[in-house]
């Protein structure tokens, strides 16, 4: 599983276009979004960075949760 801050993540459009970037890099991945605590996990098959990039593409600052 990876999880991310995502502080720029503040509502359910949002939640809505990181779930997309998501599934473009990983098709059959589990996104888990709470928003209050601008949290996304997920738990695919695709290296951390491409999911980061994917991300950061869509317009969104994720920080790796450690």
């Amino acid at each position: 599983m990876i999880e991310f801050k995502v502080d720029d993540m503040t509502c359910g459009h949002c939640a809505g276009v990181i779930t997309k970037a998501v599934a473009a890099v990983d098709a059959n991945a589990k996104v888990a979004i709470d928003i209050p605590s601008h949290r996304v996990r997920i738990d695919g098959s695709t290296r951390q960075q491409a999911i980061q990039d994917a991300i950061s593409e869509a317009g969104y600052t994720p920080v790796l949760v450690a």
